[in-house]
C-alpha cells in the first residue's frame, strides 16, 4: 500500500452561508446580502484541502440518506478524494452548518451533526489497513473522542489531532496520542483553562499542554501566524498580510496543507512546513467559501 497517503477521519457538513455587513447581536435580526450553499465540515474540508494540493487522500466519514448525501459524495469524488469508506446512514440527515459571514471576514457557525454523530470506532476498524499504513492521519472533534482515539491508536504514521470544537473534559489519550496537537487560541484556552491572546500566552499554553503529555503543540493564531513547540524546539511563524473576505475554513486549509507537506515533502523542516501551511490558509481567506476557496498545487511550486 502507498505510504504517502493521507487519511482523514471526520465530519461532512453542508454549509448554509449567509453574508451580511456585520454579525447580528443577540436577539437581533438584520438584513443579509447573499446566501450560498457550500460543502464543508472539518474532516471533509481538511481532506479536500490536501487533495487540491495534490495529496492522495481518503476520507472516513458518514453522510445521511437525505438529498445531500449523494451530492456530497459526488463532490468528494470531483475533488479526487477516495470515498471507499464514506458511508450513507439510514434515517439520518447529512450534517449541516449554519454560517453567517460579516464584511470583516468574521463568522459565526452553528453545526448540527446529523449522520456525523453515528460515525463509530467500527467505521475506523473497517478501514484498519488503510489507517494503520497512512503516512499522515488527521482527526478532529466534530466526531466522538472515541473515534479519534481509535484511529490514532491504529496509525503507525504521523497523526494530527485538530482539537476542534474544543472540549473541557476529555480523555488523556487525546493529548498523548497525536504526533501534533493543533488548536487555535480559543480552543487552547478551553483545553488548558489559560488565556491565549498573544504569542507569550500561546507559549505558556503550549508548555502546559506538553506537561500534560502532548508530543508537540501547534497553535494557529489567525493573522498572527502560528506557534509550534515540542521538547526540542519552538518557533513562531508569521502569516502573509492579505485582504480577508471570508475566514471560514482557514484553519482547515492550514491543517490540510500541513498534512500534504508532511506526507509528500518529508524533507521539509517543520518550521518551513508550518510557514507554508500559513500561506495556504492566508490565501484561502481572500476568497469566499470553504472548500471552493482552498488553493491548488500551484501555491507550492517552489517546493
Amino acid at each position: 500500500m502507498d505510504t504517502n497517503n493521507i487519511v482523514v477521519v471526520g465530519s461532512c457538513m453542508v454549509d448554509f452561508v449567509s453574508y451580511a455587513t456585520r454579525l447580528p447581536k443577540p436577539g437581533e435580526t438584520i438584513h443579509g446580502k447573499e446566501f450560498v450553499t457550500n460543502f464543508g465540515g472539518k474532516g471533509a474540508n481538511q481532506c479536500v484541502a490536501a487533495a487540491k494540493l495534490g495529496g492522495k487522500t481518503f476520507l472516513i466519514t458518514r453522510v445521511g440518506d437525505d438529498i445531500w448525501g449523494p451530492k456530497y459524495i459526488a463532490n468528494l469524488k470531483a475533488q479526487n478524494v477516495n470515498t471507499a469508506f464514506v458511508r450513507s446512514t439510514e434515517n439520518s440527515s447529512t450534517g449541516i452548518a449554519q454560517i453567517t459571514v460579516a464584511d470583516s471576514g468574521e463568522n459565526q457557525i452553528v453545526i448540527i451533526a446529523g449522520a456525523n454523530s453515528k460515525l463509530c470506532t467500527k467505521d475506523v476498524e473497517l478501514a484498519q489497513e488503510l489507517v494503520t499504513n497512512a503516512r499522515v492521519l488527521v482527526v478532529q472533534l466534530e466526531t466522538s473522542q472515541e473515534v479519534a482515539i481509535r484511529a490514532m491508536q491504529l496509525c503507525r504514521g504521523i497523526t494530527i489531532l485538530n482539537g476542534a470544537p474544543a472540549v473541557s473534559e476529555f480523555y488523556p489519550q487525546l493529548l498523548k496520542l497525536p504526533t501534533i496537537f493543533c488548536v487555535n487560541e480559543s480552543e487552547a484556552s478551553i483545553f488548558t483553562g489559560l488565556p491565549v491572546n498573544d504569542i507569550s500566552e500561546a507559549e505558556v499554553a503550549a508548555e502546559h499542554l506538553l506537561s500534560k503529555g502532548c508530543n508537540s503543540v501547534l497553535l494557529t493564531l489567525g493573522e498572527k501566524g502560528a506557534f509550534y513547540m515540542d521538547k526540542n524546539e519552538k518557533f513562531h511563524v508569521t502569516s502573509p498580510s492579505v485582504a480577508c473576505k471570508d475566514s471560514t475554513g482557514a484553519g482547515d486549509a492550514f491543517i490540510g496543507a500541513l498534512a500534504y507537506l508532511l506526507a509528500n515533502k518529508p524533507g521539509v523542516p517543520m518550521q518551513q512546513a508550518v510557514e507554508k501551511a500559513c500561506v495556504a490558509a492566508a490565501d484561502s481567506v481572500t476568497r469566499p467559501g470553504t472548500q471552493i476557496s482552498f488553493p491548488d498545487k500551484s501555491i507550492f511550486q517552489d517546493l
